[in-house]
C-alpha cells in the first residue's frame, strides 16, 4: 500500500490537463491498490472567476484562501509516501512549497507538466499576474524532485537538464471507460471542429480567413466546443459550451478536427491532446506540423500536417468531400491512440512513477 497525495492547481473536473494527467488515473490507482487524496489549490468559486474580467477582490480572496489551505496541509504531508505536484503548487510567487516538501520534510516529489510553464505566457485578462509569476522556478522544481513526468519529448529535454531521472508521460484517455465511441462517417453536411480552452481561441485567427474561403465552394458547419464563445466572421458556425458530462457526445458531432498551431517555442510544448481526443473517437486531425503534433499524426495516413494556408484548404476539402477517407483516417487514428496514447497502454509507466 503507497500512499500519494496529488497536489493540484485546479478544482477536480475542470481543467483538461488535471483532468486527464490527474484524475483520469484514479481507477488505475485503486485498482492497484494505491491510496491517494487530490488536493487542489483553487476551489470552485475561485474558478469561476479567476479568468474573467471581474473584480480584483475576488480574484484576491480566492488567491489568499488557496495559499492558506496549503499551509495547512503541509502539517498533513508527514503520512504519504510520494509527492505528485502537477504544474505547481501555487500559482504565484516562488517554489516555496516545493521547497519545503522536497527539502525539509524529505518527501519524494514526482513533477508533473504538459506545457513549456518555464516560457512567460499569461492571458490579457491576467495580464497582471505576469508580474507575480515565477516562471524561472520550473527548474528548481525539477533539480529537487524524485521524479518528473513530462508530456512530450520536449518537455523532457528541458527537464533532463536538472533531473536524471526524467519519465515521458504522453496525455492520455481512457479508451475502455471515456472515449470509447467511434464515429461513424456518412454523406451529410459535414462538420468541422475545434475545441479547446479560452487560453487558446487565438490559434484560430490564422484558420479563420481560410475556413471562410472553404465555406465559399463547400457547404460545411464549424463547431467549436470551447468555454468562452470567440464570435468568428463565418458563415456558418456553431458554439457549444464545454460541459464534462457531454464532451464526448459533442466531439462525435465533427466529421475532422484541427489543431493549427504558431511555430514557437511554447507551441512545441504543447502536448497535442486535441489531436489525441479527435482520433481517440475516429476524428480524423488537421494540425499544424509543429512539435509533437509530428509526432501524432502520420501525414497521409491518419490524418494531416499542414503549413501553408494552401496546404490547409486542399487537405480540409479533402476531408470534408469523402467520406471514405474519412472513415479510413479514424479507424487507423483510434488503432494509433490506443496502442500509444491511451491510459490502458502508459498504466504500468504511469505506476512506475511511485516506485
Amino acid at each position: 500500500m503507497k500512499d500519494v497525495l496529488f497536489i493540484v492547481p485546479y478544482p477536480l473536473h475542470r481543467a483538461p490537463s488535471q483532468r486527464f494527467r490527474v484524475e483520469l488515473y484514479e481507477p488505475l490507482l485503486r485498482d492497484n491498490h494505491v491510496s491517494y487524496d487530490i488536493f487542489p489549490f483553487m476551489d470552485e468559486a475561485t474558478w469561476n472567476v479567476i479568468y474573467k474580467q471581474t473584480s480584483a477582490v475576488s480574484k484576491i480572496s480566492g488567491m489568499l484562501k488557496g495559499y492558506r489551505n496549503r499551509w495547512r496541509s503541509l502539517s498533513r504531508i508527514r503520512r504519504y509516501q510520494f509527492i505528485f505536484i502537477h504544474r505547481e503548487a501555487a500559482p504565484l510567487g516562488p517554489p516555496l512549497f516545493e521547497w519545503i516538501i522536497a527539502k525539509v520534510l524529505k518527501k519524494k516529489v514526482v513533477y508533473d507538466f504538459d506545457d513549456a510553464i518555464w516560457i512567460p505566457n499569461t492571458s490579457r485578462v491576467n495580464k497582471m499576474a505576469s508580474w507575480f509569476k515565477a516562471f524561472w522556478k520550473v527548474k528548481y522544481i525539477c533539480k529537487w524532485s524524485y521524479k518528473v513526468a513530462a508530456g512530450n519529448d520536449y518537455l523532457c529535454r528541458y527537464a533532463k537538464q536538472y533531473n536524471n531521472n526524467v519519465e515521458l508521460l504522453p496525455t492520455c484517455v481512457d479508451a475502455v471507460r471515456g472515449h470509447y465511441k467511434v464515429r461513424q462517417h456518412y454523406a451529410h453536411k459535414p462538420v468541422l471542429g475545434w475545441t479547446g480552452s479560452h487560453s487558446t481561441l487565438f490559434y484560430l485567427d490564422d484558420i479563420v480567413p481560410v475556413l471562410r474561403e472553404l465555406q465559399e465552394e463547400i457547404d460545411f458547419s464549424f463547431l467549436v466546443i470551447a468555454d468562452k464563445n470567440p464570435e468568428l466572421d463565418l458563415k456558418d458556425w456553431q458554439f457549444v459550451p464545454w460541459n464534462e458530462k457531454t464532451e464526448q457526445e459533442d466531439l462525435l458531432r465533427m466529421d475532422a478536427g484541427i489543431m493549427p498551431l504558431k511555430a514557437d517555442a511554447w507551441s512545441e510544448g504543447k502536448c497535442g491532446f486535441k489531436l489525441i481526443q479527435y482520433m481517440a473517437l475516429g476524428i480524423p486531425p488537421v494540425a499544424s506540423p509543429v512539435g509533437v503534433n509530428k509526432k501524432i499524426v502520420d501525414d497521409g495516413v491518419n490524418g494531416f500536417l499542414c503549413e501553408t494556408k494552401e496546404e490547409w484548404k486542399m487537405k480540409l476539402k479533402m476531408l470534408l468531400t469523402d467520406e471514405s477517407l474519412r472513415n479510413k483516417f479514424g479507424e487507423r487514428g483510434r488503432e494509433k491512440i490506443v496502442s500509444e496514447y491511451s491510459i490502458q497502454s502508459q498504466q504500468q509507466r504511469f505506476l512506475s512513477l511511485f516506485k
